[in-house]
């Protein structure tokens, strides 16, 4: 799915009007239709006192035409506009002036004395902002936020929360809605998706307005969310006379005293997606746990306590490396010397992330078609503090660009940025944040790469199904009791989940909570 700038979206609404020959107002009153029939089917004719606040701009022309279907369903439902310019869209005017023609008269708001009384029991529909907003809600319309907020009733916001920006960061933390769940139109916005909105971003869903559909084809976007089909697209089938070579040999360099765990977890991931050979090249502490741990892979030893010569004697497809490294000047020594011999493609985690970032030059050994997968301080300690999440993702797309590589930047919406174009998962959910997860991830997209997916495949592919394999995994579970190891038994059912026609991707949680790390709509969690 495509994440539209703000650009876009209006110029996607102003190709849909004129080629469909309709006026904006009819567009409105077809989204904010769409919006009423997303609350009339949960409701069903609830009494609940419902209050719908309305800018005076088009999102308010989004409220009001909710507001009217409303109570034209003999809901209980109260119009308020937040009264504090003379300036009006004609959509609104047009709007307003049909919501009275049914006898509804919407109460002004023009100081915090003309707000209502709210509880919690009731439902507020937030249509004040939109994407037209350049700067932070203030006076009346701040203090309309702020009664909101404080209600701790069930919000629901139309495209946006009001005071939140889709293309930059929040200005005053005081001025924007803290909505339950937020309807937005056509596609998603890229503010969803950074962690420094979480508090305002609770659940969203995107509604298919139909916009122009040769417009939503042909438009380039620099952010992407995969979804089910991107990674069907992907998958490469096994044929009846495959073989073990066929689908490449996978090495995993990691390991020291105390942390062979985090090898064996990748070198048995590697196993299970699929690579036909294994190999482990570990400290020689690590040679009976991984040997008896996993029978099925081979094992090659280096100093005692600790990788140093980075020499194993097999010709691997793919390289992963990094995970239970650590960092000690021999490690340090012996991964610069690897680097500047080794052409083969690599997957780079943890410690070998944390090598490069003490010498940033090495960047530039990193053979073409390789994977970075950082959490986001490993990220900072390659590229230096960044501002916000905007920013991080400036950075993101510009690293790979400067050195053709791909990098997993590893969060709830994980970014996986390719040839500076950033595509975010739509799977996974908080069980994912336990120990050793990241480990597993590592021995996937090596695993992915050993069997002729390239880079950037593996990485969406492997991402996607670690984020599925939590998600299949809370039909029955909770998060506290999932653990790394668990990835791996989930992975064959998120293998088969791919195929199945009947469950769409997170299916696990209908509605789409952030917790802390052809459809008229689509739920996302």
């Amino acid at each position: 799915m495509k994440i539209l700038s703000a650009a876009q979206q209006y110029e996607a609404d102003k190709i849909t009007i004129t080629k469909g020959a309709i006026t904006s107002a009819d567009l409105m009153e077809h989204a904010a239709t769409i919006c009423f029939q997303w609350i009339h089917n949960r409701l069903q004719g609830n009494s609940i006192p419902i209050h719908v606040f309305c800018g005076t701009g088009n999102n308010g022309g989004d409220g009001l035409v909710i507001g009217r279907h409303l109570k034209q369903h003999g809901y209980n439902v109260h119009v308020y506009v937040i009264n504090c310019t003379n300036e009006r869209t004609q959509d609104f005017l047009t709007n307003y002036d049909r919501l009275k023609e049914i006898g509804v008269w919407p109460e002004m708001v023009t100081c915090k004395s003309d707000l209502p009384e709210l509880s919690e029991d009731v439902m507020i529909v937030d249509a004040i902002f939109g994407l037209g907003l350049t700067r932070p809600p203030k006076d009346v319309l701040k203090e309309v936020i702020q009664h909101i907020n404080d209600t701790n009733a069930y919000v629901l916001s139309i495209d946006v929360p009001s005071g939140l920006y889709a293309e930059k960061s929040v200005e005053d933390k005081e001025a924007v809605i803290k909505a339950y769940h937020t309807l937005t139109f056509q596609s998603p916005k890229l503010s969803f998706l950074l962690p420094e909105n979480q508090e305002y971003i609770n659940s969203w869903e995107v509604i298919n307005i139909g916009l122009d559909a040769e417009y939503m084809y042909n438009v380039e976007t620099r952010n992407h969310i995969i979804g089910k089909e991107n990674v069907l697209s992907l998958y490469k089938y096994r044929t009846k006379f495959s073989h073990k070579g066929s689908f490449g040999h996978s090495l995993i360099i990691g390991g020291s005293y105390g942390r062979i765990g985090a090898t064996v977890l990748a070198t048995k991931a590697a196993l299970k997606i699929g690579s036909g050979l294994v190999t482990a090249y570990i400290p020689k502490c690590g040679y009976d746990v991984l040997q008896t741990a996993i029978p099925e892979a081979m094992v090659e030893v280096d100093l005692l306590n600790e990788v140093a010569n980075f020499k194993p004697k097999v010709k691997a497809t793919v390289i992963g490396i990094g995970v239970g490294l650590g960092t000690g000047s021999k490690t340090a020594n012996g991964f610069i010397e690897f680097l500047k011999k080794n052409k083969t493609p690599l997957v780079i985690d943890a410690d070998a992330i944390n090598l490069l970032a003490k010498d940033k030059k090495l960047l530039k050994l990193i053979p073409k078609n390789s994977v970075l997968t950082p959490h986001p301080k490993e990220f900072e300690r390659l590229v230096g503090a960044c501002k916000n999440d905007f920013d991080r993702l400036h950075k993101l797309n510009d690293l790979t660009t400067k050195y053709e590589i791909t990098i997993v930047l590893k969060g709830a919406y994980t970014a996986i940025s390719h040839k500076g174009i950033c595509y975010f998962n739509s799977t996974g959910n908080p069980a994912l944040a336990t120990a050793g997860s990241g480990d597993v991830l590592t021995g996937m997209i090596t695993g992915l790469m050993a069997q002729g997916y390239d880079a950037f495949e593996a990485s969406v592919v492997g991402v996607y199904l670690h984020g599925s394999t939590a998600d299949i995994a809370m039909m029955n579970e909770v998060y506290e009791t999932f653990i790394a190891s668990d990835i791996l038994t989930f992975l064959s059912s998120a293998f088969k989940e791919l195929f199945k026609k009947d469950m769409p991707p997170g299916a696990a949680n209908e509605v789409h909570e952030n917790q802390q790390d052809s459809d008229d709509s689509t739920t996302h969690v």
